[in-house]
């Protein structure tokens, strides 16, 4: 069953309760309006939503990765803030700062824009990795620190950071801790001509993300987290996640393996994709679809494996072949 296939499946048995799907098809039929067929990336970022994680979007400029995170961020009514990171963004420009004030004599903290609900990090290694370091309190314990201080962040906080390769000009490589914060990481690639030709369309007299509306509310969203939550997953089918990250521990040319942060990655987004397909129960077809996008993005590569033309994307794909699948 392919992507689409599986946006519109309604399997007979044991079914979710219909509210929870609605908030997925709702969003997902309102991004598609805005994003020309995009519809695995679309379910791709909208597992990662609804299982508690944060996305790392990675492809060549002007492959819709702004549109897309706008889209979702438009399509549900909560609070959304883009940051447009650049060699001279500071850690205080995230985060905030605490300002003197000559009135009462005392400081007052200024919120940044990582208090919000949906965050863009536009061009996420365009910074420098101590400001991209300011982010990982935030994306792994919904929590910042700041003047000694904790400050709990909101209950939905989701964090969509687009990157450009990092061959291009005034680039740095995220590190590897960083890179592990990132429940997903996947590319939109380049659609199809008659696509292509449908957007120019779509934009001959003006953008239509300026008219997209809000179609799902900030407590449906949480609705559907808790309902992930409760999606059921076997032991050998946890065997199997386990078993797909720790073959690549030991893969030939893998330098540095995935972390056990994958393994529940894994397990989380495929909860989401069975309440998406209409099942309380996960498949091993879920861990398959999202096993790419969840661990080929943590391997660390031994030099002479890149330039022979070995990719962590590769590795993962061949181990997915090789572990056998639970009866």
């Amino acid at each position: 069953m392919d992507v689409l296939q599986r946006m519109n499946a309604t399997p007979n048995s044991e079914p979710q309760p219909k509210n929870e799907r609605q908030v997925y098809d709702k969003i997902g039929a309102n991004i598609a309006q805005i994003m020309q067929g995009q519809a695995g990336s679309t379910r791709k970022l909208l597992a990662s939503l609804a299982s508690g994680g944060h996305v790392l979007l990675e492809d060549f400029p002007g492959t819709g990765k702004t549109t897309l995170a706008k889209a979702l961020a438009r399509s549900i009514d909560a609070r959304f803030k883009r940051v447009q990171f650049t060699p001279d963004l500071l850690p205080s420009d995230i985060l905030g700062v605490s300002v003197y004030s000559q009135r009462d004599q005392q400081f007052h903290f200024y919120e940044g824009p990582v208090f919000t609900n949906i965050l863009l990090a536009d061009e996420i290694n365009r910074a420098s990795p101590r400001t991209q370091s300011a982010l990982l309190e935030a994306m792994g314990e919904s929590q910042v620190s700041v003047d000694g201080e904790r400050r709990d962040l909101s209950e939905l906080f989701f964090v969509i950071a687009t990157e450009n390769p990092v061959e291009f000009r005034g680039t740095y490589p995220l590190p590897e801790a960083q890179m592990d914060r990132f429940a997903m990481q996947f590319a939109l690639g380049y659609v199809q001509s008659s696509e292509e030709v449908a957007i120019l369309t779509a934009q001959e007299h003006s953008h239509p993300l300026e008219g997209l509306k809000p179609c799902v509310t900030m407590a449906e969203v949480l609705a559907l987290k808790r309902a992930v939550r409760g999606v059921r997953v076997s032991e050998e089918l946890k065997g199997y996640a386990v078993n797909l990250v720790r073959a690549t521990r030991g893969a030939p040319g893998v330098q540095l393996g995935a972390s056990p942060r994958a393994s529940i990655a894994l397990m989380k987004g495929a909860q989401a994709l069975a309440l998406f397909d209409g099942l309380n129960f996960v498949t091993p077809e879920q861990i398959q679809e999202l096993a790419s996008a969840v661990i080929a993005h943590r391997l660390v590569m031994e030099p002479q494996a890149r330039f022979s033309g070995l990719s962590a994307r590769g590795v993962v794909e061949e181990i997915v072949k090789k572990t056998r699948v639970p009866a």
